[in-house]
């Protein structure tokens, strides 16, 4: 792996001693993988206190999703945390994390339902220590139901939820994701519901509470609208591939130098628009494309009709064309694209953090951008156990494993 940074450095985001809107909430993480972990990067990038707490020999399985030798997930997704090692169904780590309890206002977990309660630690005895404690409970199907203690992958809720069947073409096997998408969609939810958690024990309106968040209903309700097709037309919605179900034009079409070029126009007006700039002007009163439910139905014959056209010229020529026309229309770019394109670079899509085995390493912004108390960058992604002592010490914990008075 080429660990020299294909980029010049942009630190400026990173300051160690920065404070942000959070600040002052510490948040126990003992989840493992991908949601909990998206759920508490939300909440650590704000300037929440979270403490990775992972076991002593394994850690978070996260760390073990590598490329090239290199803990990248890790690297992104856990930046901004602390990282502490207890194994609490044993003592004293126990009695560490119950310590831990009593100044934390987060807990987030992702265990198969059941497993707290047989670690004797249900929300019942959590809430018994610290009654204001947010417990953020992530499992594949739910804390309730026949599926509660089914493993749950988000490749599997990918599937039965309904999206990977909208997702590819009609001539081929339904497609999941390239990415966690059902985990990360988890964990944005999760984040937002646990703020919300926090904001009823910090105005005084009620107490700690469970959050029970599964991995299959964010996912299903990004597609919650098919539902509602079925429940009226009685037929599911075939896969499109690029195509929309829902309104036409939209798709990737190919250029002449073998680039690709996406165009959208969801809107009666932006439809119009191009049908003006390709130099068809009739099409705006012709049966088969006057009406958005017109061109849904003949989405195959208008596809042609734009391919031929984009296919005739570069994807400069063509950016320069229906830019220049108010077209609403975007590059396909891969990594190498992005990472240079000017206005990802304006807008600090992606900025570059310290990173002591590579260097600079490049990650994401974080999103979305506070004016007044914005998100901040104050340390990367920690070692296994990197801030046990600190954290010890913080709790008053002595050298010797005993509480210190």
């Amino acid at each position: 792996m080429n660990k020299t940074p294909r980029h010049p450095p942009h630190m400026d985001h990173f300051d160690p001693s920065r404070k942000g809107p959070l600040e002052g909430i510490r948040v126990l993480d003992m989840s493992r993988l991908v949601a909990g972990n998206m759920a508490t990067l939300v909440l650590a990038d704000y300037g929440a206190d979270v403490i990775k707490i992972e076991h002593p020999d394994k850690g978070d399985d996260l760390r073990r999703w590598l490329v090239d030798d290199v803990d990248v997930y890790w690297k992104i997704y856990s930046r901004n945390k602390r990282s502490m090692t207890l194994d609490v169904r044993r003592d004293p780590d126990r009695h560490v994390f119950e310590r831990l309890l009593e100044t934390s206002q987060v807990l987030v977990e992702n265990f198969v339902p059941g497993t707290l309660e047989k670690w004797g630690l249900s929300p019942e005895t959590l809430h018994a220590m610290n009654p204001n404690l947010v417990i953020l409970r992530i499992s594949g199907w739910g804390q309730t139901g026949s599926y509660r203690e089914k493993p749950g992958f988000g490749t599997l809720v990918e599937a039965m939820s309904g999206y990977a069947s909208l997702n590819g073409w009609p001539d081929r096997p339904p497609l999941l994701p390239p990415l966690a998408m059902a985990d990360m969609v988890a964990g944005l939810y999760g984040a937002s519901a646990t703020m919300a958690a926090v904001r009823v024990v910090e105005t005084g309106k009620g107490q700690g509470q469970v959050i029970d968040l599964s991995l299959f209903e964010p996912i299903f309700s990004l597609i919650a609208s098919e539902a509602l097709r079925y429940h009226l037309s009685g037929s599911v919605t075939a896969r499109a591939g690029n195509q929309a179900s829902h309104t036409a034009p939209r798709n990737i079409y190919e250029c002449a130098d073998g680039k690709f070029l996406a165009l959208s126009g969801s809107m009666q007006s932006m439809a119009e628009r191009i049908f003006d700039t390709i130099g068809r002007p009739e099409l705006k009163t012709h049966p088969s494309f006057a009406t958005n439910d017109a061109r849904v139905c003949n989405r195959d014959e208008l596809d042609r009709i734009l391919a031929d056209f984009i296919g005739s010229r570069d994807l400069a020529g063509n950016l320069t064309l229906f830019e220049g026309a108010g077209v609403t229309v975007a590059p396909v770019l891969d990594m190498g694209g992005l990472l240079v394109n000017p206005y990802v670079n304006e807008r600090g899509v992606v900025v570059s953090m310290p990173d002591e085995e590579l260097g600079p390493i490049p990650m994401h912004n974080i999103v979305p951008r506070l004016s007044h108390t914005p998100g901040v960058f104050r340390r990367p992604a920690p070692r296994l156990g990197e801030h046990s002592r600190e954290i010890l010490d913080e709790i008053g914990w002595s050298e010797t494993g005993e509480p210190m008075k």
